[in-house]
């Protein structure tokens, strides 16, 4: 009997501790799905939030994480369309040129930011930091312009036009929203995430006389191939070009350099 007893209590023990180890197990398990319910804020709702400057934030700024300067923005056509088809000789033409350039964010599709928001001064003030004796860039969505007068060549049986791409700073990086009230226990929230690279923040790039910096180029394209006709059947309106050097062999490019031509500022729209 004697030995029999210590035996007893030893096994009860075990199972008491057995029981004991596997209750804080359980209480992890339901704990996970509890916080995977609650409301936290999605990086959609964050920048939507942002965008529009809503009351629910304490503040909302731009982080960067990554830059590239010069990086040339969009194909632009800047001239009226310069008809020379039919003929075997080249023509000479006075091109009237226009193009502008403001500050742009990419943000997600649809969402607009305005200057005057929490996240518009961020962007402000962000742009401060690429601002340099080398680069000067457009840090406000104040629109920098340039126009001018030149004569130029179109080649027989060919249609002219000048194209421009601006040259800009993108810089990239993420939100960071700060609540006002604590959702799921925390208030700062990421769009799309912490660390992340998709928001975009494009800064003109300036010359020291005030104009826009960029690349610009005269385009010459033969008649009669699906490069005129497409541009001609467009009835000369803006649509996307290939780059320079880039529209195959039925196009011929020739940069002018900016130092080449009179530039203007003009007035924002």
């Amino acid at each position: 009997m004697t030995t029999r007893t210590p035996r007893a209590r030893s096994h009860r023990s075990k199972k008491k501790r057995i029981t004991l180890a596997l209750a804080p197990v359980a209480a992890l398990a339901v704990a996970v799905p509890l916080m995977n319910s609650a409301g936290a804020a999605t990086p959609s709702e964050v920048t939507a939030d942002c965008a529009a400057d809503s009351d629910r934030l304490e503040n909302c700024e731009f982080v960067d994480v990554q830059f590239k300067a010069n990086s040339l923005g969009p194909n632009q056509r800047v001239s009226p369309v310069t008809q020379n088809c039919g003929t075997t000789t080249a023509a000479t033409n006075t091109f009237s040129v226009s193009t502008s350039v403001t500050r742009t964010i990419q943000l997600e599709d649809g969402f607009v930011v305005d200057g005057g928001t929490k996240l518009g001064n961020s962007f402000f003030e962000i742009g401060g930091k690429f601002n340099t004796s080398e680069i000067n860039i457009t840090r406000d969505d104040k629109t920098t312009g340039l126009a001018f007068s030149r004569s130029d060549t179109v080649q027989p049986d060919s249609i002219g036009f000048f194209m421009w791409s601006a040259k800009r700073t993108d810089v990239s990086g993420f939100l960071r929203a700060t609540y006002k009230e604590a959702q799921d226990g925390q208030k700062v929230f990421f769009a799309p995430s912490e660390g992340g690279k998709t928001v975009h923040v494009f800064y003109p790039q300036i010359l020291k006389n005030g104009t826009p910096d960029g690349r610009l180029w005269l385009r010459n394209v033969k008649c009669g191939t699906p490069e005129a006709n497409g541009i001609q059947n467009s009835q000369n309106s803006i649509r996307t070009e290939p780059g320079f050097g880039e529209a195959g062999g039925n196009v011929t490019d020739v940069e002018i350099p900016l130092a080449d031509i009179s530039l203007s500022e003009i007035p924002a729209p």
